[in-house]
């Protein structure tokens, strides 16, 4: 069989190099314990009347971004508070106190990864995929959650992390993937990422990523059309994932030859 120079460009541009994570809901389940009572501890110090149950907690997280959220949530149900003068402060402010809360969480090593995380990470380490992340989250959310809940050092495991207003347009703009992409030096199709919400994922096919969704409580649901597949989670040993849509040609658990499978699999339809 003869191969010639195209095919084997082609061959090769179909490599799987490198994965790009989402953080909440994707990495770990951060939203209903972690950053949900971190906004109800941030209104409470500030003399708010605000309080977000689970159930409209779940509805805010279509607007992406903490600070948005807020602005959202006051000109919805408290339209009073953006009459204050520097509100854009005052926002920013209550975002600050926020973070400090969930920051706090994250120390006391409240927020452990998702199944099949830590063992995906590793797995990709060990083969020589880089590693990546966008998220609209803040950067020191990332951070300490990586060395919280990971490993102390596993910052220094991801190339590049995107993370909250290193572009002005947050998901479902593709802009933090197209950044993440940038600074990796790499074109989209020899990438592949992992999200887990309706927003992320028109950001990461936005920026032509073939994406797999690990769905989390508040988004089981979302509109996931175009997504390699649409799992439970990545699944452990004895622990197999539930495949919401698609397939996971015979295996219980997401590993890095299930990624390439995926992969090649979006690669070659297009």
């Amino acid at each position: 069989m003869t191969v010639t120079y195209g095919c084997l460009e082609a061959m090769l541009t179909a490599m799987l190099e490198a994965l790009i994570f989402d953080v909440d809901g994707t990495l770990a389940d951060t939203e209903r314990d972690g950053h949900r009572l971190a906004f109800n501890a941030a209104f409470a110090e500030n003399g708010l009347p605000w309080s977000w149950d689970e159930s409209l907690y779940g509805e805010l997280l279509a607007v992406t971004g903490g600070k948005e959220r807020i602005r959202f949530f006051a000109e919805q149900h408290d339209p009073g508070f953006l009459l204050q003068t520097e509100v854009d402060s005052a926002i920013k402010s209550l975002h600050a106190a926020k973070t400090r809360h969930y920051l706090a969480l994250l120390e006391a090593g409240g927020i452990p990864m998702l199944p099949g995380v830590v063992r995906l990470i590793n797995e990709a380490r060990v083969a020589g995929i880089r590693l990546a992340i966008a998220t609209t989250t803040t950067p020191e959310n990332v951070t300490t959650l990586l060395r919280a809940s990971l490993a102390p050092e596993a910052l220094s495991w991801f190339e590049v992390i995107g993370a909250g207003d290193v572009v002005p347009a947050k998901k479902p703009a593709p802009d933090i993937y197209l950044w993440v992409l940038d600074q990796l030096g790499l074109p989209a199709n020899v990438c592949l990422a992992l999200e887990d919400s309706a927003n992320g994922l028109k950001a990461s096919l936005g920026a032509g990523l073939p994406t797999l969704i690990t769905e989390s409580e508040y988004t089981h649901g979302h509109d996931f059309s175009g997504a390699l597949a649409v799992l439970s989670d990545l699944g452990e040993p004895g622990a197999p994932s539930v495949v919401h849509a698609g397939s996971m040609h015979g295996k219980a658990l997401v590993d890095l030859e299930l990624l390439r499978i995926w992969h090649q699999r979006a690669f070659d339809k297009n």
